[in-house]
């Protein structure tokens, strides 16, 4: 099957909205919320968009945007599909544009994720308590649940005596390494890679309902279907989407059902800051 990969950068190419008809063998338009600089983006979701594209035997079109409300606005106003989505930013995509959770992701076995606090190796810092009065690094300010994270922790934001929003948790893992910020805040997945490399965690979020792969409203509902089949088969140690899996997150260990309902918990913690 010839498959073509279209590349939104830094909102630089826009598709019209529902390009394709769906009901057909039309292409189908993937975001996702950038965790992650474009480029590493690209090569974490694009085996995903192949392995989608050939078993749905149709064009799956990659579409990067450069903030989570960029990612929430595509598929919220329906210019992306389906998209993988950072909790709050699905719970801002159901609110806005009614998608529909298809799939969450399996972390170590654990069909949720935790936010963890972390530190350079050799910080002094032994526990959250101690971050009053420190420079603390965030990711995107739309992640609303890294601030209700720290504040759950104990530690109000008006007590450090810095905090900045980095965009990507690459930009967050340099800048605790180099001693720009005493502590910062990752995905799990991403301060289990750099744990032991630089980065020590100091605290771990309870658990949370993971990162989830939506559809936008009035997609056809079998072509959902069979996108929530792909999904729910796909495993890091199967031969056609094993690949995909490793490349998304080598964390991974596959996708589970999930219903807007197990998002409840994160809608209560972010509530303070709405």
């Amino acid at each position: 099957m010839k498959h073509w990969m279209t590349v939104a950068l830094l909102g630089l190419l826009t598709l019209p909205a529902h390009a394709a008809d769906t009901t057909d063998n039309g292409e189908l338009v993937f975001g996702s919320v950038a965790m992650d600089i474009p480029a590493r983006m690209m090569t974490r979701l694009e085996p995903f968009t192949e392995y989608l594209a050939d078993t749905l035997e149709r064009d799956v079109n990659l579409r990067l945007s450069s903030s989570m409300p960029d990612a929430i606005r595509e598929v919220a106003e329906g210019r992306s599909d389906i998209a993988y989505l950072t909790p709050v930013a699905y719970i801002r995509a159901r609110q806005r544009g009614n998608a529909e959770p298809l799939a969450r992701t399996i972390t170590k076995g654990e069909d949720s994720f935790r936010l963890m606090i972390v530190v350079a190796e050799d910080s002094p810092l032994e526990g959250p308590e101690e971050l009053a009065g420190k420079r603390f690094a965030f990711g995107d300010e739309a992640a609303l649940l890294q601030r209700a994270t720290v504040v759950d922790a104990g530690v109000e934001l008006a007590d450090l005596a810095d905090y900045r929003f980095l965009g990507h948790y690459d930009n967050i893992v340099r800048g605790v390494i180099s001693g720009d910020f005493d502590a910062g805040i990752l995905k799990d997945t991403t301060a289990y890679h750099w744990e032991g490399n630089g980065i020590r965690i100091l605290h771990a979020s309870p658990a949370l309902p993971p990162y989830v792969i939506a559809a936008r409203d009035g997609l056809d509902p079998e072509l959902r279907d069979r996108i929530r089949e792909a999904l729910l088969a796909a495993s890091p140690d199967d031969p056609r989407s094993g690949p995909a899996m490793r490349a998304l997150d080598e964390s991974y260990d596959g996708f589970a059902p999930v219903s807007d309902g197990d998002y409840d918990v994160v809608r209560g913690l972010i509530a303070p800051f709405d």
